[in-house]
């Protein structure tokens, strides 16, 4: 039991490890807008999409667009769920965290589970890196917001 609650204990440091890097990728955690693209003048095209809206947390998706003759495909598609009152973000698999199913901590589905979310929160933690390096970020200035009227009668002058 105390190599599991160690386990846990680093999932947490995980957590909110990924927290400060997505911080730093997105500054306003509460996401004034819906959609975003980043671009870096040395990675593809970063499009952030939020996917849900409650009081203490946002679930969106970060992934790279690929078009070819198949359509569109995502790759990585990593949906994020930050806890802005916890401080933590958490990678989810699709758009929900796997549920628990281990009877008590002796389980080995709980390790399992544990393994999962490990590698799943390492995966991300070392992708917002990577974005971070290559100058991503869905800053006050990269952010799409609508125009003023004020001025696009300016724009029209």
């Amino acid at each position: 039991m105390g190599g599991q609650t160690r386990r846990l204990a680093q999932l947490l440091d995980l957590y909110e490890r990924n927290y400060k890097l997505i911080e730093r990728l997105i500054p306003e955690l509460d996401l004034p807008f819906q959609d975003a693209v980043s671009n870096s003048k040395s990675d593809l095209p970063l499009h952030l999409s939020v996917q849900e809206r409650d009081r203490y947390t946002v679930t969106f998706k970060l992934t790279y667009e690929f078009i070819d003759a198949d359509g569109v495909r995502r790759h990585p598609d990593i949906w994020v769920r930050v806890y802005r009152d916890a401080a933590m973000a958490e990678a989810l698999e699709c758009s929900h965290r796997p549920p628990w199913q281990a009877e008590d901590d002796a389980d080995p589905s709980a390790w399992r589970f544990l393994s999962e979310q490990w590698r799943r929160n390492l995966m991300l933690g070392k992708w917002l890196e990577y974005l971070l390096e290559h100058g991503h970020g869905f800053t006050l200035t990269a952010r799409p917001r609508s125009r003023s009227k004020s001025s696009a009668a300016s724009s029209a002058a």
